[in-house]
């Protein structure tokens, strides 16, 4: 069992509701650092709702989240200094050449020149720094977004479908980027696709209309899926890509 010491992130009892409609219904997480987490579900199922939560952009309806021991109703900046966040059609400048936007989000996180190198050389993006964001690919766009989420090195990083739009070769680097990176962090991705989650993952949190149905290594899942009958939940999800 991990200790308590090194839980870098803790989600308590956490709801969100959109009148009658939960896309958090209840949730309960713990993550520790080397913990390669998927939010795995079909569409709807809430996994972009909780990533916004955790990552303080949507206030939750009832429930704590601590990150790094702390409460983030009360230390909302120290948080989101703590956190590294891609989200689900990563909001960037169009108008900005990607160096820029880089530029101004390393300044946004207190961040240098070298490691704003570092985290452009790890996306590999290099090529494209003097290119208009709105001239970029879907993939690039992606791995300019990823560049942007691990400019600081946070110890916890949010990735909302970090390999969506990506070709096979360019999913094949992000996963394995994923794992290495996973050395001293704490990784959660979201994802509706089974092969990612297994590939990538040490740990799946299965999700379906806000709840979580099972939590565990993908055997344990299988186990607890066949047990409460969630045949349906996993008919929803992708099992291969395209």
């Amino acid at each position: 069992m991990k200790k308590a010491e090194h839980m870098t992130l803790e989600v308590k009892d956490l709801c969100k509701n959109y009148g009658l409609i939960k896309a958090s219904d209840h949730i309960n997480l713990a993550a520790h650092k080397g913990d390669i987490i998927a939010l795995l579900g079909p569409n709807g199922a809430g996994k972009s709702t909780l990533m916004n939560m955790i990552a303080g952009f949507l206030a939750p309806s009832s429930g704590q989240i601590f990150v790094m021991g702390k409460d983030i109703a009360q230390n909302a900046l120290y948080a989101k200094q703590q956190i590294g966040f891609l989200p689900e059609g990563a909001p960037l400048y169009p108008d900005l050449s990607v160096k820029m936007f880089l530029q101004y989000m390393a300044e946004l996180r207190g961040a240098d020149k070298a490691q704003m190198q570092a985290a452009a050389d790890t996306a590999n993006i290099n090529e494209v720094m003097n290119q208009k964001i709105e001239t970029l690919s879907k993939g690039y766009l992606r791995r300019v977004g990823f560049a942007q989420s691990i400019l600081s090195n946070p110890p916890i990083l949010l990735l909302d479908e970090p390999t969506d739009g990506l070709d096979p070769n360019q999913k094949a680097y992000m996963r394995g980027l994923i794992k290495q990176m996973a050395k001293d962090k704490t990784i959660i991705i979201s994802t509706h696709l089974l092969e990612e989650a297994e590939t990538v993952c040490n740990r799946i949190v299965l999700l379906d209309k806000g709840q979580i149905k099972a939590d565990g290594t993908l055997k344990q899942v299988l186990k607890t899926a066949k047990a409460d009958n969630l045949a349906a939940v996993f008919a929803k999800l992708t099992h291969k890509e395209n």
